[in-house]
């Protein structure tokens, strides 16, 4: 399975949501940061099964490092953590292999693997297998910190409720207050509504959309590179790796080319825009403000409603009714996976970008 990604800092995730445990690798850390744990798992938090909103799978998600941190410290050689699989119900999804779950990968991982393939619980294309991805990106955001670049994200939409955009440079403070909030939003009145609107689409065995806007401050103008290794395009092969993700925008695109350039303008001796519509990017290189996404993730597919499916040995159509614990919406859990993705990407890049070693 291609469950790779990263140039100089190669971030392997393994396991299957019914699995003993899952984990990631991490090859290419810097040597020698200290890594608060304490603080990885507070942002891990963020993303845990849990509460009223999401999945009643109770999962503590305790990262196990196996190899690559010695008392707190990287020591140069790959990072190996696990987190162990306490609580399946591995019954509720008997028999998905012959009668596919309409939006889930069961049909098509049983095209490509076989009859031996592990769906439980969505196997390998479970969401169970972004824990490791904050395990990774948790480290990477501690890393970048320390060099003055910091991820946030919040919920920018769930259903037709929509929060407030990030301001136009968004400051470190913002990002921490929205990631200590109960619903990870700007504005707490758009939380309450989207927290009805989830709700809702749970009292109906049925689920809605989100989506997720993320920013990068702190990153120097001039990184990345054109055409097919520009840093959206390095992103965007990282976020499309999350399960659930179906669509991805880099600022925003307004109709008319004269409302939507954004004019380079002078800031206390620098050059600044005075909007970001690129998102930051320019032919694929930093333009020195904010990188700026917005990344779209589909209602889950697994819903308590009866839906229309085949039954593969009898070659018929049937139904089917999905059990199990789902999350109503997938983007309210995804919000730390996808900081934890961009600080990854971020991470590699600036690694890559330093060839002399002073990162």
């Amino acid at each position: 399975m291609s469950s790779e990604y990263g140039k100089k800092l190669k971030i392997s995730v393994f396991g299957q949501s019914h699995g003993r445990a899952i984990g990631v690798t991490i090859d290419g850390l810097p040597t020698g940061e200290r890594i608060d744990i304490d603080e990885l798992r507070i942002f891990m938090a963020r993303r845990a099964p849990g509460g009223a909103l999401a999945t009643k799978r109770r999962e503590p998600d305790e990262p196990v490092f196996l190899s690559g941190i010695e008392d707190g410290v990287t020591c140069g050689f790959p990072v190996c953590a696990i987190i162990e699989n306490k609580d399946m119900r591995s019954g509720d999804y008997a028999g998905l292999t012959q009668t596919p779950r309409p939006s889930h990968a069961d049909y098509t991982a049983l095209l490509r693997y076989g009859d031996s393939v592990d769906m439980r619980g969505g196997g390998h294309f479970s969401g169970r297998l972004t824990a490791p991805l904050c395990i990774a990106g948790g480290i990477a955001k501690q890393i970048l910190a320390r060099r003055g670049i910091y991820v946030g994200a919040h919920l920018a939409s769930v259903g037709c409720v929509e929060d407030v955009r990030f301001p136009l440079e968004p400051a470190k403070e913002l990002f921490d207050t929205v990631a200590a909030r109960p619903l990870p939003v700007i504005d707490e009145s758009k939380g309450e509504l989207m927290a009805e609107e989830i709700k809702a689409a749970a009292e109906e065995s049925d689920s809605v959309s989100g989506t997720v806007e993320c920013a990068v401050i702190g990153l120097a103008a001039g990184l990345g590179s054109p055409m097919f290794d520009g840093i959206e395009n390095r992103l965007a092969a990282a976020l499309f790796g999350i399960p659930a993700v179906k669509g991805l925008e880099f600022g925003s695109v307004i109709p008319r080319g004269s409302e939507n350039n954004d004019p380079f303008v002078i800031r206390d001796g620098k050059v600044k825009t005075e909007t970001n519509n690129c998102g930051g990017i320019l032919g694929g290189i930093t333009t020195g403000m904010p990188v700026v996404f917005t990344v779209s993730f589909k209602p889950t597919p697994s819903i308590g409603r009866e839906q229309r499916t085949v039954d593969l040995t009898a070659m018929t159509e049937t139904t089917l009714t999905i059990k199990g614990r789902h999350d109503p919406c997938v983007a309210l859990r995804a919000v730390p996976v996808v900081e934890a993705v961009a600080a990854t990407v971020i991470l590699d890049i600036l690694l890559e970008e330093n060839t002399d070693g002073a990162f």
